[in-house]
């Protein structure tokens, strides 16, 4: 695989499009200028995230006793109980910020919506295929990256436009394809490990429990 080729893989997996309702429903509330700094934020740490797993991903791994899967299923659970948050009554995007609600921070933003397990397993895999192109990978995660943060911070502009019965509509709906996104993970992750478990050998995703 080459620079180009493993770009357009990772922009496809970190899927800025398909963020885009998630990060409103999430930040509509706020005005547009914390808006913005939130999300600079969250890419810059999501950017961080993926660096260090791309420069020392499988010895974090190796370090803390954590399997891919495992990654699947903490990040599965963390954006079913976020779902849950989203489509049951509550505060919705469009509505005012309570005092002293604090702002999504790391999570589930940052991680996993950008820096998720899907976006980390493929950095594991390109290193571990070709170690010697470190450096190639990580033009093509930088690039991937970029493209995606131009798209998100661009994308505040609709929910200018959008009003607030527009943004509560995106709200529960972004939360129901999140709880299908989330289940989703969760089976992937524990399909994967009681595979790996029951054989002893890689699954055909290529994790090991």
């Amino acid at each position: 695989m080459d620079f180009l080729s493993a770009a357009i893989l990772l922009f496809i997996i970190i899927d800025p499009l398909g963020n885009i309702p998630v990060f409103h429903a999430l930040l509509g509330r706020y005005p547009r200028a914390r808006r913005l700094r939130v999300i600079v934020r969250e890419m810059l740490v999501a950017y961080a995230v993926l660096l260090a797993f791309l420069f020392a991903g499988g010895a974090i791994l190796r370090y803390l006793g954590l399997s891919q899967p495992a990654l699947g299923i903490a990040g599965g659970i963390v954006l079913f109980v976020i779902a849950l948050r989203m489509v049951l009554p509550g505060a919705q995007a469009g509505e005012p910020l309570r005092e002293g609600e604090e702002e999504p921070f790391i999570v589930p933003l940052a991680v996993p919506m950008i820096a998720g397990p899907s976006a980390v397993a493929a950095l594991l895999l390109l290193v571990s295929r070709a170690p010697d192109q470190l450096w190639t990978w990580w033009g093509a995660m930088t690039l991937a990256w970029g493209a995606s943060a131009l798209i998100l911070v661009a994308s505040g502009l609709l929910m200018e436009v959008a009003g607030p019965r527009t943004l509560r509509a995106l709200v529960r709906l972004s939360g129901m394809l999140l709880i299908m996104m989330a289940v989703q993970m969760l089976i992937d992750g524990l399909t994967t490990y009681v595979c790996a478990f029951a054989t002893g050998t890689l699954c055909p995703g290529g994790a090991s429990p």
